[in-house]
């Protein structure tokens, strides 16, 4: 089909199809949908306005993707049974491809028509469960079910490549893949109509220099409006985007429509809270957007029940290039959190215990139903005073991630802990308050001193362990030593014992001698010998068969039997001593080779050693008291299993994921 000119069938006026894919035109002039058939053009109704927004983008808009241009033709405005909008921007491409190019909440999504196998069909709309992969759609990476809805034709300009019916309604199914892989399936259709294709930013095509008509890209601006229900003056930050308003002045929460607004219910007064942080700032964190300047558009205050209720706030930042953010209050800790795509976080399956996101594992740490109590300023969803999701938050601090599911929708989030000083800088107060407790996701900021303990104290035993066994070598050949040796004659009979006393021996450091005796023996022979360490006497010890004795001895420092092979016995005494020895062996009829050892150390280092290590101890085991401390207090405030003692010690030490 090529370029045609035509009239209006509701004005007259002339309208013109330009692209040859063009099913429908709105009529510029009376905002009729114009329809083109084989039998002519068809009039399909009246069609809203949209009304202006902070969006980059609009019809005749030039873009280059993948090396092809393409132009933006017409646009159609979706809204969502939840409430808020969506526009998709038709593109048609110089080389023939078409392609959707979607807008919501300051994210960009470009999507293309993928055809499917009739032999493979899609679940109904009613057996798609959130979460659930569609196997049926061939993609990239496998995709999941992030959210299910029923969208209405809202308002349309210019040309679009099908049969735009006003007010009509459909189901859809909104599809997540890893890296950013999107895709929808449109129900509308028969058979359903899949668009896949990826997230991306307006620089990944060529649309850099895009501006919103009514503000500079990096600016927030303001549209006065009167409250219905007390006619004071507001100002609506984001106007194309916001759903729900609360007026500061009645309290009055109150529904956003095209920039109307339709009074709902005036907010409960006694649950009526105060914010830290003001309405209408302007924000910026380096770290985060690249240091975007947000402007805080709206707060709600949300609590959870366990044995009591627990309260935080919620602080919603807008930036209309960039789209929404959040700032979180809870416990007097501040975290920034940003969106996350549903399908780049890997839950285990059989378990939700752990999750993992961009290589990094998050440990749960509360599953919960969370409340919103209070708002007030503006939000981009239908918000209700009692409104519930389930709550469930995964900590690997200071990182966060949180999942919230609702009837038709998972969203997870990703929130990083920042300092209460960063957040008074952002918005230039100092009247923040210092908190006692320990956040889920608050980072213990001693892991690197910790880390490096651990290591001096592995270097400092290694050191020790390296020098001892060359000291201790080095000792030995410098050990006072005493050997002596007899040979023993033949016993009289296998019944006499013979009596042996070694020299006389000086013995001058406690704790630091050995005795050591032995007996040449040949194989299956034995000996016995009861060995004593007596005081010296030379006079009275000496080799006799009368010295023999069957009794213990009063004056015995050391006494042992010795049986068989080589043994050795510390010596605590100090002084003059000799060593006697008495007893038998097998081969009696023959002579017996046996042999006295005393070894002194001359070393004082052990003690050193000991202090040296108890020294490099004293600072690991601080902070693992510390440490072990400080993961208590923050895991006592979780509803779910808390990680095992050695986890809990040494998280963020070993690793410094």
């Amino acid at each position: 089909m090529s370029s045609l000119n035509a009239r209006c069938p509701s004005c007259a006026a002339t309208v013109e199809f330009q692209k040859g894919s063009t099913i429908v035109l709105v009529c510029p002039f009376c905002r009729s949908a114009v329809a083109r058939t084989d039998r002519g053009l068809e009039d399909l109704g009246k069609v809203a306005e949209i009304t202006d927004s902070l969006s980059p983008l609009r019809v005749g808009l030039s873009g280059i993707w993948r090396g092809q241009r393409f132009e933006l033709t017409g646009r159609v405005r979706k809204l969502h049974e939840l409430g808020g909008f969506w526009d998709e921007w038709y593109a048609t491409f110089s080389n023939g491809w078409v392609g959707w190019l979607a807008e919501a909440q300051g994210k960009f999504y470009l999507t293309f028509f993928q055809a499917l196998s009739p032999e493979n069909p899609l679940p109904s709309f009613e057996q798609l469960q959130l979460g659930q992969h569609v196997p049926q759609i061939p993609s990239k990476t496998p995709l999941m079910v992030a959210e299910k809805g029923t969208a209405t034709a809202m308002a349309a300009e210019g040309e679009i490549p099908f049969k735009f019916i006003p007010d009509e309604k459909w189901d859809y199914a909104d599809l997540s893949g890893e890296g950013d892989v999107f895709g929808t399936i449109d129900y509308g259709k028969d058979p359903p109509q899949v668009l896949i294709g990826d997230q991306l930013n307006l620089d990944e095509i060529g649309l850099s220099d895009a501006r919103p008509k009514t503000a500079e890209a990096r600016s927030v601006e303001a549209k006065s409006i009167s409250c219905p229900h007390c006619a004071a003056p507001l100002e609506l930050v984001a106007p194309d985007q916001s759903q729900r308003v609360t007026c500061p002045f009645c309290n009055s929460l109150l529904d956003v429509n095209q920039g109307n607004l339709i009074f709902l219910n005036a907010l409960n007064s006694e649950q009526k809270f105060t914010f830290d942080l003001p309405i209408g700032a302007d924000v910026s964190f380096e770290k985060f957007a690249g240091g975007a300047i947000f402007k805080l558009i709206g707060a709600m205050r949300r609590s959870v029940t366990f044995d009591i209720k627990y309260y935080w706030n919620e602080y919603l930042l807008y930036n209309p290039k960039i789209g929404f953010r959040w700032l979180v209050h809870s416990d007097d800790h501040w975290s920034f959190v940003e969106p996350v795509n549903v399908a780049d976080v890997k839950e285990s399956g059989d378990s939700d215990l752990l999750v993992t996101f961009n290589d990094q594992d998050f440990k749960i740490y509360q599953d919960t139903t969370a409340t919103v109590e209070y708002v007030t300023g503006e939000f981009y969803w239908r918000v209700e005073q009692g409104e519930t999701v389930r709550a469930i938050d995964y900590v690997a601090p200071p990182l966060m991630l949180s999942k919230e599911i609702a009837d038709k929708e998972i969203n997870w989030s990703f929130g990083t802990y920042l300092k209460r000083e960063e957040v008074e800088k952002a918005f230039n107060v100092t009247t923040l308050v210092h908190s006692s407790i320990i956040a889920p996701n608050q980072p213990f900021l001693h892991n690197a001193l910790l880390r490096a303990s651990l290591i001096i104290l592995l270097a400092g035993i290694s050191i020790i362990a390296v020098v001892s066994f060359f000291f201790n070598s080095e000792s030995s050949r410098q050990a006072t030593r005493f050997e002596q040796v007899f040979l023993l004659s033949p016993a009289p009979s296998a019944n006499s014992k013979t009596v042996v006393y070694s020299s006389p021996v000086l013995i001058d450091k406690k704790d630091s001698t050995s005795l050591t005796i032995s007996a040449g023996l040949e194989y299956e022979s034995w000996s016995e010998f009861d060995v004593s360490l007596i005081p010296a006497n030379s006079e009275l010890n000496i080799n006799n068969p009368e010295q023999v004795k069957d009794d213990e001895d009063s004056y015995k420092e050391l006494a042992y039997r010795y049986i068989g092979q080589d043994k050795t016995n510390k010596i605590t005494a100090t002084g003059e001593y000799q060593i006697r020895a008495e007893g038998s062996w097998k081969n009696w009829e023959n002579p017996l080779t046996i042999k006295f050892g005393l070894t002194q150390s001359k070393r004082s280092e052990i003690s050193t050693e000991f202090w040296l290590i108890i020294l490099f101890i004293i600072p690991p085991l601080l902070l693992i008291l510390y440490k072990i401390s400080f993961e208590n207090r923050r895991w006592e405030n979780g509803n779910m299993p808390r990680p095992g003692f050695l986890e809990r010690v040494f998280s963020g030490v070993l690793s410094r994921k």
